[in-house]
């Protein structure tokens, strides 16, 4: 794998505050966060993937916010059916008999459904793709002409080197300097691997945090609030250099 599997990490973290300003919708029977752009064009829009807290999580609402704020459509769905992790979920919670029911064949169809939706009802003529965490590994697998057109992921969990090198659009990453899933030695192979394609990428890596940085940071400590707030600033000009028409 270019990032290993999720671990009790990627359920812990701090609360933000703040009021969502997004509503939520339902795509079919996908319940699914909302996000305008002042001016409420669709064209140049952002799926966003979420990590396993899911798409009712404050912290992710406000980072879909975000992205409105500068100019993008955003959609973000329930990758779950429902059956999210719950933030700080107690030392016995077993992430990995979780994630068996949250595997490709339960998650695609939601993404296919969601993707199809975007293109073809809500006018979405440009699509980029954020992954936190689990979502990370799902932008990989769309990254390709008529799904996902431009992709950013932060600290991405169970990327396989396939679905890397399968990418066939521009991919930027923001990584934690310590993060026992996306490992120094799996940053360097994704390295290796994105250098032999030919594809625009970036990758950024951030001192003083640790897996879940960019969603879930302690934002009263100065460092990793500034490696938050970098993350999202990569992600948004890497999306005006390359989504945006």
């Amino acid at each position: 794998m270019t990032s290993n599997s999720l671990s009790h990490c990627c359920t812990t973290g701090s609360l933000h505050e703040g009021e969502a300003k997004g509503e939520i919708k339902n795509i079919g029977d996908i319940s699914t966060y909302f996000a305008y752009p002042p001016g409420k064009s669709t064209e140049n829009a952002i799926l966003i993937l979420t990590d396993v807290i899911g798409h009712k999580f404050i912290n992710a609402q406000l980072i879909a916010d975000q992205f409105a704020a500068k100019g993008y459509f955003v959609v973000m769905p329930d990758l779950f059916n429902g059956d999210s992790v719950p933030l700080n979920r107690p030392e016995g919670f077993n992430v990995m008999d979780w994630v068996q029911n949250h595997l490709p064949p339960q998650t695609d169809p939601i993404i296919d459904n969601v993707l199809k939706e975007m293109r073809e009802s809500l006018g979405c003529k440009r699509i980029g793709g954020v992954g936190y965490c689990f979502g990370g590994k799902y932008v990989c697998r769309y990254l390709k002409p008529g799904k996902l057109d431009v992709g950013f992921t932060a600290h991405p969990t169970m990327v396989e080197p396939d679905e890397l090198r399968g990418i066939e659009g521009p991919l930027s990453i923001a990584a934690a300097v310590r993060d026992i899933i996306f490992t120094t030695t799996k940053r360097h192979e994704s390295e290796e691997i994105l250098d032999s394609l030919d594809v625009a990428y970036q990758i950024n890596t951030f001192s003083d945090v640790e897996h879940g940085f960019s969603v879930r940071c302690d934002l009263s400590k100065p460092r990793q609030k500034f490696a938050k707030e970098q993350a999202f600033s990569q992600a948004v000009a890497w999306f005006d250099q390359y989504l945006k028409e």
